[in-house]
């Protein structure tokens, strides 16, 4: 078992070689990768990977240089910048909210793997993204607010208003962009208004309430919670239930982790028509409760945080077996698993099961949660 973990960091370092360019890391390597720099996937890659290694110092400076040059007039953070191998019709796209989030984030961590030099030339880019982000906040109420299609889930599953994934990122860039007073009362409206005692996790997503009518879904969002778990906007006994959930429902299983719980099903009140145009149509499949191996890796990390270390341990060697699946070759780090089939599906190389995977192999070598802000 260790073998595969230790092998697992070895070949994840090596993926992500083929991810880095004179542009900055694009989102997967390799012939057919990406020929583009994506916010969020740059951001959570190399955070991920610059605790195991300085290697990558040098890629994550151009990537947070190339977002940042492209930020708009607003302060938005682009979601993908795709001006170096290919003319498109859109070379640079936004309409996210998350990619924000991710280059704030990706700022401070820079910062503190690396040093202040990068925080210093872009204090200004990050000031204005974060005031973006609180401009996004419609209702007045300290929540930031999306639309639908606006985050890393694309366009499944339909979620809009207040969502878990925006607040629990949100929290974090609170902390490191030093407005530590807007927190309390922010955490308070949080969990007034997606936190489910009796669920014991966070609702994916919560806009109005109509009497007795509300919008809002409750369904299992994994990222979004953990994230809350191992950023730190829930609490310790909240991330104690929001993991004691996922191994309850088995969630984490074959490989950590399902996306979504449960699928979601034709007919079903959570259902859109458009859903067809994408792999999530089927159940199981894509993001319709399809294992996505970066998502395992911060789940591995909210382990650490909670003190779970023996079961941290369990579930790296699962996630380094996930990784070693290929459709052609071992060791593809794979963009997501069918949880059925138990087979690598989609891209080879992606940043993000390589940077992840890193971040929880150092999180459960060490002890200790790197990401706590």
């Amino acid at each position: 078992m260790q073998d595969i973990v230790e092998t697992a960091a070895a070949e994840a370092v090596k993926a992500l070689r083929s991810c880095v360019t004179p542009n900055g890391l694009y989102a997967s390597g390799g012939r057919g990768g990406y020929s583009s720099v994506w916010a969020r996937d740059s951001m959570i890659s190399l955070i991920g990977a610059s605790f195991h290694t300085p290697e990558f110092r040098g890629v994550f400076a151009k990537s947070l240089s190339v977002l940042a040059k492209y930020q708009s007039a607003n302060g938005q953070i682009p979601n993908c910048v795709d001006v170096f191998e290919r003319i498109n019709d859109k070379p640079v796209t936004f309409a996210t909210i998350d990619s924000s989030l991710w280059f704030v984030l990706g700022e401070h961590f820079y910062r503190k793997r690396f040093g202040a030099s990068m925080r210093g030339r872009h204090a200004g880019k990050v000031k204005k993204a974060m005031t973006w982000i609180g401009c996004q906040d419609a209702g007045e109420d300290s929540m930031p607010e999306q639309l639908p299609t606006s985050d890393w889930q694309d366009c499944f599953p339909h979620k809009y208003g207040h969502t878990i994934n925006t607040q629990a990122l949100y929290y974090a860039a609170l902390r490191v962009a030093g407005r530590k007073a807007a927190i309390p009362f922010f955490v308070k409206q949080v969990n007034s208004y997606l936190w489910d005692e009796k669920l014991g996790y966070f609702l994916p997503w919560h806009w109005k309430d109509h009497g007795e009518y509300s919008e809002k879904a409750q369904w299992f969002d994994s990222l979004g919670n953990i994230l809350a778990a191992v950023l730190g906007l829930a609490t310790k006994r909240q991330a104690k239930r929001i993991l004691a959930f996922i191994e309850d429902k088995g969630i984490n299983r074959p490989f950590p982790v399902r996306v979504i719980y449960p699928p979601i099903s034709r007919g079903s009140a959570e259902w859109r028509d458009y859903f067809d145009a994408c792999l999530a149509a089927e159940r199981h499949s894509y993001l319709n409760g399809g294992i996505w191996p970066f998502v395992g890796g911060f789940y591995v990390t909210a382990l650490v945080a909670a003190g779970e270390l023996r079961k941290a341990r369990e579930e790296l060697a699962l996630l380094a077996k996930a990784n070693s699946l290929g459709r052609k070759f071992p060791w593809d780090f794979n963009e997501w698993i069918s949880p059925v089939e138990k087979k690598a599906m989609g891209s080879r190389h992606q940043a993000w099961s390589a940077g992840t995977y890193l971040l929880a192999y150092h999180a459960v070598k060490t002890g200790r949660n790197p990401l706590k802000v």
